[in-house]
């Protein structure tokens, strides 16, 4: 199979029939073998109905239906799970992704070697509110994360299918799939220009809360990353720093007692910020030896309650 489409649906009734034929018409187009797989994220509307009737015309398509909205991480999660295409493709269903861009998408990975290769829509029907709060968001991301990608938020990606099969994406992780991608191991990461069209159905899903959990989810990311399994390294080291520190005000304050007698060390501010530096990184020394063994022992994975296939 040449490509499987991952699709987060949440409340797109509306969209729904108008995107499928979309896609069945470019796919058909280019002669691709693929699968629409579908799912349907605790929706409150028809849309898991619309799903089921399309499959009667569509049989391409896999619905998957969530019993509660667990996020579009959780859907990605099960989306990359049942994918056996080649090249897995992942978009909006609001329509402002556009189908038209699979073709290229797909040659980018098979013909040009990419394992990843986002969407950048460089000219945004968004209103200011949300496009200037973006473009600072994805500058911060670049600097942090060192992949180089205008829009790393985009919707419209395409991966080779080794590479989602490699990665577990959690919580709100959607956003930063390209780091979880490279701290994989999976490197050659592109970027192409996609039409993003305006808005034709609906409202936009996500409020300005995802401005605040945007950063938080950064830096979880980059935390896991570099730390996720040697949590030692991170809260260890900062331990030993501030216990050290704490270690030598404490060291100079009783040599001047012992030789001097000139105070009390009580009576001196500087103890009390020793006393709290040395107690403060026994306490994240402690922290990483736990996270240590947690990290050790722990094989859990995240499992998310799918309520019916088709």
């Amino acid at each position: 199979m040449d490509i499987s489409l991952v699709i987060s649906i949440y409340n797109e009734e509306e969209s729904l029939k108008e995107l499928m034929d979309w896609i069945a018409k470019v796919m058909q187009s280019n002669q691709f073998t693929y699968e629409c797989i579908m799912i349907d994220d605790g929706s409150t509307d028809k849309s898991w109905d619309i799903i089921c009737d399309l499959k009667r015309t569509h049989p391409e398509i896999v619905g998957i239906k969530f019993r509660k909205n667990n996020g579009k991480s959780a859907a990605m999660y099960c989306g990359f799970e049942a994918a056996k295409g080649d090249v897995i493709i992942t978009m909006d269903a609001d329509l402002q992704d556009s189908p038209e861009e699979i073709p290229d998408l797909f040659r980018m990975i098979k013909e040009e070697g990419f394992d990843l290769v986002s969407g950048w829509k460089k000219k945004r029907h968004d209103p200011i509110s949300k496009t200037l709060p973006s473009k600072f968001y994805n500058w911060t991301a670049r600097k942090v994360t060192g992949i180089y990608l205008h829009d790393m938020n985009c919707g419209l990606k395409a991966y080779r299918n080794k590479v989602v099969k490699s990665i577990e994406v959690f919580g709100d992780m959607h956003r930063y799939i390209p780091v979880l991608a490279k701290h994989a191991g999976y490197k050659k990461i592109g970027e192409k220009v996609v039409a993003h069209q305006a808005r034709k159905y609906g409202y936009s899903k996500f409020g300005l809360s995802r401005l605040v959990t945007g950063y938080l989810d950064l830096l979880t990311v980059v935390f896991i990353s570099k730390f996720g399994k040697r949590p030692m390294h991170f809260f260890g080291t900062l331990g030993s720093l501030f216990f050290l520190i704490g270690l030598i005000i404490l060291s100079y304050l009783t040599y001047e007692k012992v030789f001097f007698h000139q105070y009390q060390m009580t009576d001196r501010p500087l103890f009390y910020l020793g006393l709290l530096a040395v107690m403060f990184g026994t306490q994240l020394f402690l922290t990483g030896f736990i996270s240590e063994l947690t990290s050790r022992s722990s094989s859990d994975r995240n499992l998310y309650k799918v309520e019916e296939r088709i």
